[in-house]
């Protein structure tokens, strides 16, 4: 079983790990905005580029089969329509459905499967900037092209990763297009959360194995920024790390408004489940039937599904903005 400070990077990001397969989902259609810029040609020539681990990669031209590492990287390569040259994906890559049909390689928080990812003829590893190095040394080691994708803490960076293994697997069209489309939703989301009167104190929890003491989101994360620009107020935000525990004492003391349950997605926990909780029903969340479920695959794996996040997270706090 793994202990609460793997089980959170676990569910947080392969680590966390990148999204949006969405272009199999209901949002797929994506709205393209009236102001997009030009397209850039598409990448016939070699590729250098610097990874997030700060590291020089080169290829001589986009690479045509692709191994993934985390389940992020996964659906970033089916959102961009590079799903059909991945050739091997991580163990816990499981958006979208067709993902699965592609060979397991292992990964994730266990040993990867070396002689499966060798006998796919990658011309491509894509891992995360938190693939354990160990796991990228060896993947080097029988002379395969390795590159990590940094974990981005804001959209900005989810864009330019977007834009990167575009680059790396030669959709570059296509992927200024999804771009456009996502920046126009974010936008959206942004316009609308302007008309908020209140700005509710939430508590997002992370996992709640320690009922006294449950972990949250700390400042500058994924999490902390969306549920900012969802017009909400991360109660974790003015607390040290980027994964903390919070006692019960002090969310009494600080009485969220609104609690939302990532935990849910991974560990089926319910509101029902929290109001049994010692203590927790003094909470105004409590009281005031304000403890929401959430998948929290939507804003933990950095990928274009954070988009569909903002859209969830935003309604879920303002929902007399999006009748």
């Amino acid at each position: 079983m793994l202990g609460r400070i793997s089980r959170i990077k676990f569910f947080l990001v392969f680590i966390i790990s990148l999204t949006l397969g969405a272009c199999s989902s209901e949002k797929t259609n994506l709205t393209v905005s009236n102001n997009s810029t030009s397209l850039p040609e598409p990448t016939t020539e070699s590729i250098t580029l610097t990874d997030g681990l700060g590291r020089s990669f080169s290829l001589d031209s986009p690479a045509e089969r692709v191994i993934s590492l985390a389940p992020s990287n996964t659906e970033i390569l089916y959102a961009i329509g590079a799903g059909d040259q991945l050739v091997g994906r991580d163990t816990i890559s499981d958006y979208p459905e067709k993902a699965a049909e592609v060979p397991d390689i292992g990964g994730g928080f266990g040993e990867l499967n070396i002689e499966t990812i060798i006998s796919a003829n990658p011309d491509l590893v894509l891992a995360a900037d938190l693939t354990p190095p160990e796991q990228i040394q060896a993947l080097e080691n029988v002379g395969l092209k390795v590159y990590a994708l940094p974990n981005p803490i804001d959209f900005e960076g989810l864009f330019a990763n977007l834009e990167t293994v575009a680059i790396l697997t030669g959709h570059e069209e296509e992927t200024a297009i999804i771009i456009d489309g996502l920046k126009s939703r974010v936008a959206q989301v942004e316009e609308i959360v302007t008309n908020a009167n209140k700005h509710p104190l939430v508590f997002y929890e992370l996992d709640s194995t320690d009922q006294n003491a449950p972990w949250t989101t700390g400042p500058g994360t994924f999490i902390d920024t969306l549920i900012s620009m969802a017009g909400g107020e991360n109660l974790g935000a003015n607390l040290e790390g980027a994964w903390v525990q919070v006692s019960v004492e002090e969310l009494i003391s600080r009485d969220p408004d609104i609690i939302i349950l990532g935990d849910f997605t991974w560990g089926g926990v319910t509101p029902d489940d929290v109001a049994s909780r010692s203590g927790w029903d003094n909470l105004s969340a409590v009281q005031n039937s304000s403890v929401f479920k959430f998948d929290d695959n939507l804003v933990s794996r950095p990928g274009p599904r954070l988009v569909d996040g903002l859209e969830a997270m935003a309604e879920l706090l303002h929902p007399e903005l999006f009748d």
